[in-house]
């Protein structure tokens, strides 16, 4: 059983940066693929990126691809979820998740976190 626990969610005006870390601990071994996701009140969750955990390959929603960066620490089993040049429609929670291959479906991850809010103001 894999544990994951995001941190690092806040209140942050438009234009400026914040960083999600994602801790996991438990079963990491089945671990071959770490995503992110958000959900904003009303609306479906949303996928945001993917980073394989041994290759740290990643892929990225077009929304946020060249403003966000996943990034990982194989050795601690951190992933952390960079995120610049915010904006009001970044507001959502955002869940950390874990699971055996790489997707863009969050029914593909197997585990998941509690989740820490991210709120943009303009």
């Amino acid at each position: 059983q894999v544990q994951l626990v995001e941190s690092g969610g806040r209140l942050v005006q438009a234009g400026g940066s914040l960083r999600l870390s994602c801790a996991a601990s438990g079963g990491t071994f089945a671990i071959y693929a770490m995503g992110w996701f958000r959900q904003a009140p009303g609306k479906e969750r949303e996928f945001v990126g993917f980073i394989s955990w041994k290759s740290g390959d990643t892929y990225y929603a077009p929304s946020v691809k060249g403003r966000f960066t996943i990034s990982r620490d194989y050795a601690k089993n951190t992933v952390w979820l960079q995120m610049n040049s915010l904006k009001p429609e970044d507001t959502a929670v955002y869940y950390c998740s874990a699971g055996p291959g790489t997707s863009t479906i969050p029914g593909a991850f197997h585990y998941w976190g509690q989740g820490t809010q991210v709120t943009v103001s303009s």
